[in-house]
Parts: C-alpha cells; sequence; structure tokens
C-alpha cells in the first residue's frame, strides 16, 4: 500500500511538472493570441454624398500669382464649372455691342463649391471669361446665334488684401488673343471693367445672368 501510494505521488508531481512546462511553452502563444489586430479603418458611409461634405479653405491666393505678382493662366480652364454664355450680337444693338462675342464663363472648381455652400465668393475666386465669336446663324433645328472660333481670355480675380483698393477687392486680367493665349495675365483698368461689373446685382458678377450661380445661391440659402 505505502509502495503504490509512492507510486501515486510521483506519478501527480510528474504529471504537475508537466502542466507547469507546457505552460510555459504557451506563452508566447497566449502573448500573440492577447495582442489587438490592427485598427480597421472604416469605409465611409454609402448615403453620404460628397456634395455634403464640408468644403477646405478658398485656393490660396498664392498659387495664382507668380513670383512677381503675375496672375497665372489656368491650363485646364476648359474644364472648370462652365457657368454660361451670354451674347449681345451686333444684330440686336444696331451693329455697334460692345461686346457681340459669346462670353463663355467658367469658375475654379473650389471657389464655386465654396460659393454653394455659402452663397459668397471667398477671397481668391477666379472667374474666366472667353469670349467666342458668333458663327453661324442657321441650323438644321432652326435659326439662331450659334459659336464660332475662341477669341480672347479674361479673368476677374477677388483678393481684398492684394487689390483693397479696387471695388470688392476684383480686378482684371487678360491673357491676349486666341489661340496663343500668354502664359501671364496682363492688368486691366478697373474702371474700364467696372462700366458694366458696377452695375451686377451681388458683388460685381452678374449672378442673375447664370441659372447655374442662381440654383447655388438659392441652395446655400436654404442651408
Amino acid at each position: 500500500m505505502k509502495m503504490t501510494a509512492v507510486r501515486d505521488c510521483v506519478a501527480g508531481l510528474l504529471a504537475g511538472a508537466a502542466v507547469v512546462l507546457s505552460g510555459c511553452g504557451a506563452a508566447p502563444d497566449e502573448v500573440e493570441q492577447s495582442a489587438e489586430p490592427p485598427a480597421e479603418v472604416a469605409d465611409p458611409p454609402e448615403d453620404v454624398s460628397l456634395d455634403d461634405q464640408p468644403v477646405g479653405l478658398p485656393v490660396e491666393n498664392s498659387e495664382l500669382f507668380d513670383a512677381v505678382g503675375n496672375l497665372l493662366r489656368p491650363k485646364d480652364h476648359h474644364e472648370w464649372v462652365f457657368v454660361g454664355a451670354p451674347v449681345t450680337p451686333n444684330d440686336m444693338n444696331d451693329g455697334k455691342a460692345a461686346f457681340p462675342e459669346f462670353h463663355n464663363v467658367y469658375i475654379n472648381p473650389a471657389n464655386f463649391a465654396w460659393y454653394k455652400q455659402t452663397g459668397e465668393f471667398p477671397n481668391g475666386t477666379v472667374i474666366l471669361k472667353e469670349l467666342v465669336s458668333v458663327g453661324s446663324k442657321s441650323m438644321a433645328s432652326g435659326n439662331g446665334y450659334f459659336q464660332g472660333d475662341f477669341v480672347s481670355l479674361e479673368a476677374m480675380v477677388k483678393d481684398t488684401g492684394r487689390f483693397s483698393e479696387e471695388p470688392g477687392g476684383w480686378a482684371f486680367f487678360r491673357f491676349g488673343e486666341a489661340p496663343d493665349y500668354a502664359a501671364t495675365g496682363a492688368r486691366m483698368k478697373t474702371a474700364d471693367c467696372n462700366f458694366c461689373h458696377a452695375s451686377a446685382g451681388e458683388d460685381y458678377v452678374f449672378t442673375s445672368t447664370y441659372p447655374v450661380l442662381r440654383a447655388a445661391k438659392k441652395r446655400a440659402n436654404k442651408e
């Protein structure tokens, strides 16, 4: 009986040692299992539109001018937001229209995004006007005024710091004649441009002439 008890005791000790050794060997695995998995980046909700996201700061004015203050011509303005194309043809102005061409007007996309949310043109706003000749007055669909060729490119820029002496902080520039537009815009006389723009209903911009801007303004006022 005593030998049996001794064997049982020894067996118990060996079993306990096996448990301890087994525990030490498993420690690294246990550490790996206890480590937290890397955080996953959650996907944005599917029902959130880019239009609902807050808009960043307006375009930095330093990006618009070169080192000596010349306005840089954007190279992709035909990819900007197209605002509209009013025309005052000679036929309707006794042959003496001040601007008989189409006025193809574009606004910087970042400026437009800001305008949609606030209803205001921020500092750094660039609006381009590209004059296009009246090409034809008839098509298969009927008579009218249809665009011909590019004529010239101009810009108006809002910067109340740089152009503090100008009404509304707006200055006007011209990039010359098509097709060889200049890389930088020459400053125009503000008084000459404001002969018309001073009569604009909103911040020297003819917002009422462009349904794209009217709709954006209406949306901003609702929000």
